[in-house]
């Protein structure tokens, strides 16, 4: 423990143990500000894992439920709305993770950093977005990913 002011908090490495490992994506809902509409953007069964390393790498592959190979240019185009993937160093500040982004699906991403916010209960890591618009639903304006993974085996 990292003792400052009186105060006792955890230590970087003792935060970073709460989500270092590899996380199965269980759920994927996207809120709609707009409307206060919740739904299933990437089906009810989406796939993908995140992997947290302990020198502070992370590892993000998403995709929704039911993707099949594509045979034209607008099919292919298409399965980017059903696909979030990046990777970078990220770092823990309370309830946030931040990532500084340097490789992603979507080119917008690299350079920059994205922030969320995170509770782990009952092996679950659940994750809030912060409202934004995000590429692969950009017609529904702002909106927030929540996100939930369990701990893999």
């Amino acid at each position: 423990m990292l003792v400052t002011a009186g105060a006792v908090r955890p230590s970087w490495a003792e935060d970073t143990a709460s989500v270092v490992g590899l996380w199965k994506l269980v759920g994927y809902e996207v809120e709609v500000q707009a409307t206060g509409q919740r739904g299933p953007v990437m089906g009810d069964h989406p796939t993908g894992y995140s992997l947290f390393t302990p020198d502070g790498r992370v590892f993000f592959m998403l995709t929704g439920e039911g993707r099949m190979p594509a045979k034209t240019a607008e099919e292919r185009a298409a399965l980017l709305t059903t696909m979030v993937a990046y990777t970078g160093r990220y770092r823990l500040e309370g309830d946030k993770w931040i990532t500084n982004v340097e490789v992603a699906w979507n080119p917008e991403w690299v350079g920059t950093e994205q922030s969320r916010t995170y509770k782990i209960e009952n092996g679950r890591l659940q994750v809030l977005t912060p409202w934004r618009i995000m590429p692969n639903w950009a017609d529904k304006g702002m909106q927030r990913s929540i996100v939930t993974f369990q701990k893999a085996e």
